[in-house]
């Protein structure tokens, strides 16, 4: 028994080093989140109020129209389907397809935020857990520079994480509100083209 308890001993002490590598790029790329977050939320603004105002008063006539008032030159997922669509409307085919490719790549757009918001917690919990064993050890044996040094390790692990989780569960909540009211405009467009 002694010798299985010394196996799980080192292989939870042996995985610290991935797990802080680990917490550090979740870090990282929490903050380029938060950079393209802010980017999105601006082009997702200035569209919005434009869209917003254009499917409240579209019907089967001023459909035709709609490529005209769109904005130009703009990248953003949901004009860029409208345009799309609006170019097969005589096809339901392809209007059930891009609506299932609009659905595709906000499910990609949305993988960052959902791996941020649940690896966060769980790396930065075995960065705390792991920590623990020599800190309770140092206490043991009365290294009390070895223990402050593995307690410091593990609040800086629990904090990281939980951050890294908190960008990833935040972003994903307003993206999820941006593309399910896109997809509301995308299937009403879709149903408006096919009664034509």
């Amino acid at each position: 028994m002694h010798y299985i308890s010394d196996i799980l001993y080192w292989i939870s002490t042996g995985l610290l080093v991935p797990v802080i590598v680990l917490l550090i790029i979740l870090f990282g790329r929490a903050l380029l989140l938060i950079g393209s977050f802010f980017g999105q939320y601006l082009s997702v603004r200035k569209t919005e109020a434009l869209l917003k105002q254009e499917f409240n008063t579209l019907d089967k006539d001023t459909v035709s129209t709609l490529p005209k008032r769109l904005p130009k030159g703009q990248k953003s997922l949901v004009v860029n389907h409208i345009q799309r669509m609006l170019q097969h409307q005589n096809s339901e085919a392809h209007l059930q397809k891009l609506l299932s490719d609009f659905e595709i790549a906000s499910m990609a757009d949305l993988a960052t935020s959902k791996t941020l918001a649940k690896m966060g917690p769980m790396l930065g919990l075995m960065g705390t857990l792991i920590p623990m064993g020599p800190a309770l050890v140092g206490l043991s044996t009365g290294d009390i520079a070895s223990m402050a040094y593995n307690m410091q390790v593990a609040f800086a692990t629990t904090v990281v994480g939980l951050f890294s989780a908190a960008i990833g569960f935040i972003t994903g909540q307003v993206k999820s509100r941006w593309y399910q009211h896109d997809r509301v405009n995308l299937q009403f467009l879709a149903d408006l083209l096919t009664e034509k």
